[in-house]
C-alpha cells in the first residue's frame, strides 16, 4: 500500500510529492513453442495427445490460417519479435543476430520494458541453439529483458533408452525416452520457473516469455510422455505414386536426403512418436503455466499467445524437417486468448502472419513509441469478431543456399517462385489439392492467376500492410 511521505523542516510537516503510478496494464503471458507444426487435437489431429493447449484454444481464439515470415527459427523469431520481415532484418540463418544487421531495432519484449514492464525471458525465446545443451547466450538480447533463465538438461535427463535413426548420419536425428521426472529436462525447468514468477508479487505489470525447447530435436522427453502412444496405430504420411518433387527438394543427394531415404517404415513410425511425445511434454508444461495463472488470480488480467516459430514436414514427399515453402511448414498454431474478448472460444479463418503478433500486441496493451516501421498490421478486431477478414495473403520467405524462394498464400492459392521464378515456380489450388501434389504453375489456364500472385508477393514484401 502507497504510504504518504512526510518531510519535516522547521518545525513546519510538509508533504511530499506521492510516488507515481506504476504504470496499468494486462499481464502478458507470450509462449514460445520450438518446430511445432499443427498436429494437436485443436486443430482436428486424431492422434496427438494436447490437453492443454486444446484448454487454452477452448478459452481463446484458434488461428487457422496463421502463418510464419521464415520457416527456420532464427529468422521466423527475428521476424515476429522485430514486427519486421526475413528481407528486412536480413536475418535468414541461424548464425546472424540481428543486432549486426537492425542495430537500433526495438523488439517486442523491449517495448514492454520502456512502458513500465517488468519483462522476463525463460528458455529459447530469441534462437539461443538447436538444443537446450547446445546454447549461445550471444544470440540472446540484453536490451529486451530484465532477467533470463534457460534452463539445461541434468545427466540423470540424458539417462534412457534411444537410437539415432540415421545410424549418426544426422546427428540432430536420434530419440530418448529419458529416465527422470520433467524437471530433469530443460522445459521441465523452465515451467518451474515460469511458475515461480507468476507466484511473485510485482508492482509492475508483467510480460513473461517462455520459450519450450520442444518438440525440436533432439526427440528427447520423459519416457511418460512416450508411453502416451503405441506407434504402431500411427498413420504414415503418403505421398501420391508418382509425385516429382519442385525445387529445391528435386536436387539429389544431400545428407538429409540421402537418410530419409534410407528410412524405412520402422524408422517413420519411430520419428512420429518421438515427435508426439514432445509435443505431449511440452503440452504438459503449458497446462502448469494455465494452472499458475489460475491459483494466483492472474487468468482475468492476462493476455495469452501461443504460438510455433514455425512449422513441421513429417515424412511427406519423404522430407523430415523444415524449411520449406509447403503449407506444413509455413502453417504454424497460433492461440489468443484476451480476457473478456468476445470471440473466445472460437476460430477463425481470417489469414495472419507472424508479423502481425507486434502491432497486436501493442495495441492490446496501449504502449506508447510502437516503432511506426513494422511491417504488420494488428488483428485485434478479430479478437471481438473472428468472422472478419483480415488480410489478402500471407508471405513466407527462405533461402536454401543462394537461392531465395518467396511463397504467397491467399485463401484459396498458394503460390511459390524461386529466384523470382528463373529457378521454378508452384502453384496449388488448396480448393482442389490441400496436400498441394499438383502444381498448376505451367497450365496455361491459371496465366493470370500466376501473374496477379507473382504481383502480389512484390507488394507485400515492398512493405504493404494488407
Amino acid at each position: 500500500m502507497r504510504s504518504l511521505l512526510l518531510f519535516v523542516a522547521l518545525g513546519a510537516v510538509v508533504p511530499v510529492a506521492r510516488a507515481a503510478e506504476p504504470p496499468k496494464g494486462p499481464n502478458v503471458l507470450f509462449i514460445v513453442a520450438d518446430d511445432l507444426n499443427c498436429d494437436l487435437g485443436c486443430y482436428g489431429h486424431k492422434a496427438v495427445k494436447s490437453p492443454n493447449v486444446d484448454r487454452l484454444a477452448a478459452t481463446g481464439v484458434r488461428f487457422d490460417r496463421a502463418y510464419v515470415q521464415y520457416t527456420v527459427c532464427n529468422p521466423s523469431r527475428t521476424s515476429f519479435l522485430t514486427g519486421l520481415r526475413p528481407t528486412t532484418t536480413r536475418v535468414m540463418d541461424n548464425a546472424t543476430h540481428f543486432r549486426k544487421t537492425l542495430p537500433d531495432a526495438v523488439t517486442l519484449p523491449e517495448l514492454f520494458r520502456k512502458n513500465g514492464y517488468e519483462v522476463i525471458g525463460l528458455g529459447k525465446v530469441f534462437h539461443r541453439g538447436l538444443s537446450p545443451d547446445d546454447t549461445k547466450k550471444e544470440m540472446d538480447d540484453p536490451k529486451s529483458f530484465d532477467r533470463v533463465f534457460y534452463g539445461k538438461t541434468t545427466a540423470a535427463g540424458n539417462k534412457g533408452a534411444g537410437r539415432n535413426l540415421t545410424g549418426g548420419a544426422l546427428p540432430w536425428c536420434r530419440w530418448l525416452a529419458a529416465e527422470g521426472a520433467d524437471s530433469e529436462q530443460a522445459d521441465g525447468q523452465l515451467a518451474d520457473e515460469a511458475v515461480k514468477v507468476l507466484g511473485e508479487k510485482r508492482d509492475k505489470p508483467l510480460f513473461l516469455a517462455v520459450g519450450f525447447y520442444r518438440p525440436h530435436d533432439p526427440f528427447q522427453s520423459p519416457k511418460e510422455y512416450f508411453e502416451l502412444y503405441d506407434n504402431g496405430t500411427f498413420e504414415l504420411p503418403k505421398t501420391p505414386d508418382g509425385y516429382k518433387p519442385p525445387y529445391p527438394l528435386s536436387l539429389g543427394g544431400g545428407a538429409f536426403k540421402d537418410a530419409f531415404n534410407a528410412f524405412t517404415d520402422k524408422e517413420r513410425r519411430e520419428f512420429l512418436h518421438a515427435y508426439y511425445a514432445g509435443v505431449s511434454f511440452m503440452d504438459a508444461q503449458v497446462g502448469r503455466l494455465l494452472d499458475a495463472l489460475d491459483k494466483n488470480k492472474l487468468a482475468e488480467n492476462t493476455i495469452v499467445v501461443f504460438i510455433g516459430d514455425h512449422g513441421y514436414e513429417l515424412g511427406v514427399r519423404n522430407w523430415w524437417n523444415k524449411n520449406t515453402l509447403f503449407e506444413r511448414s509455413c502453417r504454424t498454431p497460433l492461440i489468443v486468448r484476451v480476457p473478456g474478448a468476445k470471440g473466445n472460444g472460437k476460430a477463425t479463418a481470417a489469414l495472419a502472419e507472424f508479423v502481425d503478433l507486434y502491432p497486436t500486441l501493442a495495441e492490446l496493451c496501449h504502449l506508447k513509441d510502437t516503432p511506426k516501421q513494422l511491417e504488420g498490421a494488428s488483428f485485434r478486431t478479430l479478437l471481438d469478431d473472428p468472422g472478419r477478414k483480415h488480410k489478402e495473403a500471407a508471405l513466407t520467405v527462405i533461402k536454401r543456399g543462394s537461392v531465395m524462394g518467396r511463397s504467397i498464400r491467399t485463401e484459396r492459392y498458394r503460390y511459390t517462385e524461386w529466384d523470382e521464378g528463373k529457378k521454378g515456380a508452384e502453384l496449388y489450388d488448396h480448393a482442389e489439392d490441400a496436400g498441394e501434389f499438383v502444381n498448376l504453375a505451367g497450365d496455361k489456364k491459371f496465366e493470370a492467376i500466376r501473374a496477379e500472385l507473382s504481383a502480389r508477393i512484390k507488394t507485400t514484401e515492398s512493405g504493404a500492410k494488407r
